[in-house]
């Protein structure tokens, strides 16, 4: 049926609950900044963080004008937190301040029921799986290898990697040129009406939506090649393995 299955990661196979908004967090990760001579008030490093974050996405935008969807390099912001304040850090201090970031404001991660099921029939019947996400390398990568799923994959986009997100048709193509993939023999698998679904169609490729709690409220038309929409992952098999 399809050779290929490109999987969205947060909310299609790790469910996950973040929260990098709260006071707490960044408390602490004042604290962890004035460890290494960076003084902030807490206030203020949400403050810089955020304009930050804004700064490096004007640039990419500028770098790559036709992306109409970009990401940024997230370790960039970090390190400039640092640099703004006369501290010198070293590309591991800057990994670890992302790992405590990431750590900090992450409430609970785990794999939905049945993801690891579904891999290993893909697995079994010879299929190749790739992953395709709006992500952090920084963050992804820890948890890809901590959940134990970094053995299945065939190839990896990372939109922080790119500077490009879904659903821009630029990222699709990107693991596609990459990779060497057949549209007529590939299949996105997602949670995200826009992002995973809509862009897949604008790629011009088949697609499977599975609705989950923390999917985006469906506002508009869904156009997907299949939908599962009470989050089970088990269907995903029914109804694209043979």
């Amino acid at each position: 049926m399809y050779k290929n299955y490109i999987f969205d990661l947060y909310g299609t196979l790790i469910d996950i609950n973040t929260d990098e908004w709260s006071d707490d967090l960044w408390k602490k990760m004042a604290i962890l900044y004035g460890y290494k001579g960076a003084h902030y008030t807490f206030e203020e490093l949400n403050s810089e963080y955020d304009r930050l974050v804004e700064l490096e996405k004007k640039a990419v935008k500028k770098k790559f004008p036709d992306y109409t969807v970009v990401d940024i390099k997230i370790e960039k912001v970090f390190k400039k937190l640092f640099t703004q304040k006369g501290v010198r850090a070293t590309k591991a201090q800057v990994a670890f301040v992302a790992e405590a970031f990431r750590c900090y404001s992450t409430k609970y991660i785990k794999l939905y029921d049945g993801v690891i099921d579904l891999l290993d029939t893909l697995k079994a019947k010879g299929k190749k799986i790739y992953l395709l996400s709006n992500a952090q390398r920084y963050f992804t990568e820890n948890e890809l290898n901590m959940l134990g799923l970094t053995p299945y994959f065939d190839g990896v986009c990372i939109s922080s990697d790119e500077e490009c997100s879904k659903p821009d048709t630029n990222y699709f193509k990107i693991l596609f040129d990459r990779y060497g993939l057949e549209k007529s023999e590939s299949i996105m698998i997602g949670n995200d009406y826009i992002s995973d679904i809509g862009g897949a169609a604008d790629f011009g490729i088949d697609s499977l939506y599975i609705h989950q709690s923390i999917s985006p409220e469906i506002k508009g038309e869904l156009r997907s090649t299949y939908s599962v929409m009470d989050g089970d992952v088990y269907q995903i098999k029914k109804l694209t393995v043979k």
